[in-house]
């Protein structure tokens, strides 16, 4: 039950970029060009999220251990040093991003139309406003939740999110200011998220860092990184894979007989984004569910309790692959509803059908993706930072940019679907050796008792 804050926190959170997707695509003057320009966009706020959940991540592990060795200044003074890191780095990516905006976008394939190019644009500028605020509500998230309240990191979020949901239609619908609008209303939102973080860090509980607490220390820095590396490079290697993914799109799309057309060039690149950002739900919850054991298995480790490690490492595994089981029948069973909800209607027959395809083949092994995923984090809250980062690095860098540099050369548009699963597979043989590895030495330890 403890999990259950964390999988809403996260969840809520994937439905910050989902919901701007869904009106832009319902909003005809936008339609398929403004999702396409979505999808440009989103990897490009993965990457402030991949360093937000480094040092959020990082944190909340540091902080568990600590607490479970009580050594609870080791855990004030990371928090305090997180917050500082948190800000500076945010600060730098914002200034990055503004100055080198038309390049960043053309790295991502936005340069699909003429039309895509500038919805990216736009959408791109005001998003990055905003990147202070969502970095810093991001990386608090884990943090509050190391302080023992993962309700209100669960509040705190949803609260950004019910204002984004409220803004969108608003701005998009009514004001009819297309992508300004839906990033205008995101970013509001996340300053909402952040203002109740700072709140909360003034009010923490059990890790009230002071003033000298914020004084940046290399030691605990070096080890509060150490420990998030595996988010840092689980959500970074994704944005890889997500470029590869995108310039593949653009390439072979050119290639195509239909989405070779300029009318019609958008579409697979908008298509590809939907499906991601629906496997982007289902991974944010497999993600909360795993996170949710953060501060558990570090406390246990920390205490020696390695049988309560093992049982929970046992349950989730198999809660996991629950998760992904629901998600492939909805996936295989009811592509066509999933993209109605996203314009379909508004779009020509092409849109649907490749959506139809891309979801099917995409996402036909999702399940062994939730149970890869789920082996990362566990992994990193159990201090094997090496091998989580391994098994991260292995998935997104090899096979995720391998795999989708490599098959469209054979299949085009179809081998860029095919990349997914075919990692996916592969992951999970390396993974399934590793846990393996973990419950013998978990076995072993208990023997020794």
């Amino acid at each position: 039950m403890c999990a259950v804050p964390c999988i809403i926190s996260l969840l809520v959170g994937a439905l910050y970029n989902i919901v701007d997707q869904i009106f832009i695509a319902n909003a005809t003057y936008l339609g398929s060009y403004g999702n396409a320009a979505n999808t440009v966009v989103f990897p490009l706020t993965v990457i402030a999220l991949a360093i937000a959940v480094m040092i959020g991540d990082g944190c909340c592990a540091f902080v568990s251990l600590s607490l479970g060795k009580k050594e609870s200044q080791n855990a004030k003074k990371s928090v305090g040093n997180s917050v500082v890191l948190t800000i500076v780095s945010s600060l730098i990516l914002c200034a990055v991003y503004l100055i080198f905006r038309d390049r960043i976008i053309a790295m991502f394939g936005g340069t699909v139309n003429a039309e895509t190019f500038y919805h990216s644009q736009e959408y791109f500028f005001y998003i990055s406003l905003g990147l202070p605020f969502y970095m810093f509500g991001q990386a608090m998230n884990p943090i509050i939740r190391a302080d023992g309240n993962p309700k209100f990191a669960m509040l705190s979020t949803l609260a950004g999110a019910l204002i984004n949901i409220i803004l969108d239609p608003i701005f998009i619908f009514v004001f009819e200011w297309g992508m300004m609008g839906a990033a205008v209303a995101t970013v509001i939102g996340q300053f909402a998220t952040a203002g109740l973080a700072v709140w909360y860090l003034v009010n923490m509980k059990l890790v009230k860092p002071g003033k000298e607490d914020y004084i940046i220390s290399r030691q605990v820095i070096c080890k509060t990184l150490l420990l998030g590396a595996c988010s840092f490079l689980s959500q970074i290697s994704l944005v890889a894979a997500m470029a590869a993914i995108n310039n593949m799109i653009r390439k072979y799309g050119a290639l195509d007989p239909v989405f070779g057309q300029e009318q019609y060039a958008q579409i697979p690149m908008a298509v590809v984004g939907i499906v991601m950002k629906f496997f982007q739900i289902v991974i944010s919850i497999v993600v909360g569910m795993a996170a949710g054991c953060i501060p558990i298995v570090g406390y246990n480790m920390g205490a020696g309790l390695k049988q309560r490690v093992k049982s929970l490492f046992t349950k989730l595994l198999l809660a996991e692959a629950g998760v992904g089981a629901v998600a492939f029948v909805i996936v295989e069973g009811f592509p066509g509803k999933l993209i109605a909800i996203f314009g379909a209607a508004n779009e020509s027959i092409y849109y649907t059908d490749f959506a139809v395809k891309a979801f099917r083949i995409y996402l036909c092994m999702i399940l062994l993706a939730c149970v890869n995923k789920a082996c990362f984090i566990f992994l990193q809250a159990m201090g094997k930072a090496a091998a989580s980062t391994m098994l991260s690095m292995v998935r997104e860098i090899v096979f995720g940019v391998g795999f989708a540099l490599l098959l469209p050369l054979f299949w085009g548009l179809d081998g860029v679907l095919y990349s997914m699963p075919v990692s996916d597979v592969l992951t999970f043989v390396v993974a399934a050796f590793l846990i393996g590895r973990t419950y013998r030495e978990l076995n072993g330890y208990l023997e020794r008792q």
